[in-house]
């Protein structure tokens, strides 16, 4: 089920435009991560699809009657207050029972934190509070901007897990972020904006997979070559140090495959891994 749909969203400040004719969907009960740096729109994406800005042409829609719950700016918390006072202001001013708030500490792990002031919290601790606000009320969708930017490698884990966690109890989480390294660790899609334009979307195995890239080696490399630059599939061949780089299209060649036909060929490989990208790599060819 889609639970997000985006058609043609286009967005201009003045003569600057910020989006470009975006178009994606959101697959219910995914970590949808908007990748792309500063600047790219991803913020003004998620502004438009929560009701917060006006597009300039284009259109979305949620699928109807899910709750939304939004991180966009880290609140503006009481520092004398406990993160429980806290939390219970939030709900409040949402109209919710006060009844939600110690779920909500419980889901980002604060309930053992509750009755400490917020000033003493430690950066991550304060970012998991701000999330434990968008929990208020039990949304079945969380939207995140930079959920992570600022915080040490500790807060960034604690988020991690935190945003993995909500995908465990069956919410949507959409995100957006420039750290490709942590998007690629807890997302399972991922849409590439560059100058508000969608360069590319999807499951992240699929973005990620243009290619396959299989590192082979036999006693015989010259003879290897020869045999693989006559395969029908006509693959890329490139030398490394003692091992062959062998490029085909995605999809087009298993390892087991290529193992049989180097086989029948009369070269037995000695060696044989399937080289996946990284997201980082993946982007850099999209945006350079």
């Amino acid at each position: 089920m889609t639970i997000l749909t985006v058609e043609g969203l286009t967005k201009f400040y003045g003569r600057t435009q910020a989006l470009q004719e975006v178009s994606l969907e959101v697959p219910q009960g995914s970590i949808f991560g908007v990748l792309g740096p500063n600047g790219s729109g991803k913020t003004t994406l998620l502004g438009i699809v929560l009701d917060i800005l006006l597009a300039s042409s284009g259109s979305f829609r949620w699928a109807p009657g899910l709750k939304r719950g939004a991180l966009l700016e880290t609140p503006n918390f009481y520092p004398y207050l406990t993160g429980r006072e806290n939390l219970r202001i939030v709900a409040e001013l949402r109209g919710r029972g006060g009844d939600r708030v110690g779920d909500a500490l419980a889901v980002v792990g604060l309930d053992s934190y509750e009755a400490m002031p917020f000033s003493k919290y430690s950066l991550g601790m304060k970012q998991r509070l701000a999330i434990g606000a968008t929990l208020i009320g039990s949304p079945e969708v969380v939207v995140l901007d930079e959920p992570t930017n600022g915080l040490d490698p500790a807060g960034i884990a604690d988020v991690r897990e935190l945003i993995r966690s909500l995908r465990g109890e069956g919410k949507t989480v959409v995100l957006a972020s420039h750290m490709l390294d942590e998007v690629e660790k807890v997302c399972t899609h991922v849409a590439i904006l560059k100058k508000g334009k969608v360069l590319s979307q999807g499951p992240l195995e699929e973005v990620l997979r243009d290619e396959d890239r299989l590192e082979v080696k036999s006693d015989d490399l010259e003879a290897l070559v020869q045999l693989l630059q006559g395969h029908p599939l006509a693959p890329k061949v490139q030398r490394g140090d003692g091992i062959l780089a062998v490029t085909f299209d995605a999809g087009a060649m298993k390892p087991a495959e290529l193992n049989r036909y180097c086989l029948e060929g009369g070269q037995t490989l000695s060696h044989l891994v399937l080289r996946k990208k990284t997201l980082e790599s993946r982007f850099l060819e999209l945006t350079d």
